[in-house]
């Protein structure tokens, strides 16, 4: 059995700012890990987003495969993807649909993929209300993230991240029930960190996420983190531990079957991909020099997706 971690809460409506920039702070060097409540999002609206994320994940294989994921959006069938390189499963146990940024709809190009308004025809309009919302939820936090860092709270406007940000919402079904899987141990999501700068995790109350607060430690020690109604559970990933020059921990986590059908949502909020990350004034000094050059946001996130998919690469900075 795991122990329990028993996560800060911030309050994103909260008047007192410098109150919760604080609490902010403490909870991204200690856990990289939190929970966010009166974020704007109803709960009515998660439910929603739940049930139809369901109707799409029970779509027969081909149907689903007809919307394959190209560009960073549409689906992702059982096992196509292994996020910790250095397990031995045959992939991770869950099913995806990524949804990129809102297009125009005189956009030249549109990227994004949508199930058929004649089978789903309440799907589209469902996600796309969710993504708005998550993402000023997100706009918000950064901005209080920003202020717990010693900046000014438009900082992360002001550099650039946030004009078209490259925000991903990721839709997760992991299945309550596999059958044989013979002597391997099985992972809903294997042992990773995030790989930008914050996540918004919402899901249906099923539980199976853990955390790992040390991860160069073996062995490890994982820590269940549970379910809050209504709230958002934030994760620090590794463009803004890179940021931050290592103050801010992105933390390892992993999802865990239990046999239960877990369904979540997962929105990566991440800068506009000609944002160059470098370490921030406010975090590094003569005793603590920046540990990583600077990079285009979207290189580095290209290549770590080229990772995970199985191609190699190396991060190239800007010298």
């Amino acid at each position: 059995m795991s122990e329990v971690l028993k996560l800060p809460v911030v309050d994103l409506s909260s008047p007192d700012r410098s109150s919760t920039a604080a609490s902010i702070r403490q909870a991204c060097t200690d856990y990289g890990f939190f929970y966010l409540v009166n974020h704007g999002v109803e709960e009515e609206l998660f439910q929603k987003v739940f049930e139809e994320s369901k109707k799409l994940f029970s779509l027969p294989l081909d149907e689903k495969m007809k919307m394959a994921r190209k560009n960073q959006r549409g689906y992702t069938p059982l096992f196509a993807e292994n996020l910790d390189p250095e397990s031995s499963s045959k992939g991770d146990s869950k099913e995806s649909y990524y949804i990129g940024p809102l297009e125009d709809v005189s956009a030249q190009v549109k990227l994004n993929q949508w199930p058929s308004e004649e089978i789903l025809p309440s799907w589209r309009p469902t996600m796309e209300t969710f993504y708005r919302k998550v993402l000023d939820a997100g706009k918000r936090l950064l901005a209080l993230i920003a202020v717990a860092l010693n900046l000014d709270e438009d900082f992360f406007v002001r550099v650039g991240a946030m004009d078209k940000p490259a925000a991903l919402l990721r839709l997760l079904h992991y299945p309550g029930e596999l059958g044989s899987c013979n002597e391997e141990e099985t992972y809903g999501a294997s042992a990773h960190s995030d790989y930008g700068t914050i996540t918004l995790l919402a899901s249906n109350g099923v539980q199976g996420l853990q955390v790992c607060r040390e991860k160069f430690k073996q062995p490890r020690v994982w820590e269940d983190v549970l379910h809050l109604d209504g709230a958002f559970i934030i994760n620090i990933g590794d463009m803004m531990e890179r940021w931050t020059n290592c103050l801010f921990r992105s933390t390892l986590h992993r999802v865990m079957p239990t046999g239960k059908e877990r369904y979540s949502a997962a929105f990566f909020l991440d800068p506009n991909e000609d944002c160059v990350v470098e370490c921030l004034e406010t975090c590094c000094s003569q005793s603590s020099p920046p540990r990583f050059p600077p990079i285009r946001s979207g290189d580095y996130l290209k290549e770590r997706f080229m990772l995970t998919y199985g191609s190699q690469g190396g991060l190239k900075s800007i010298e």
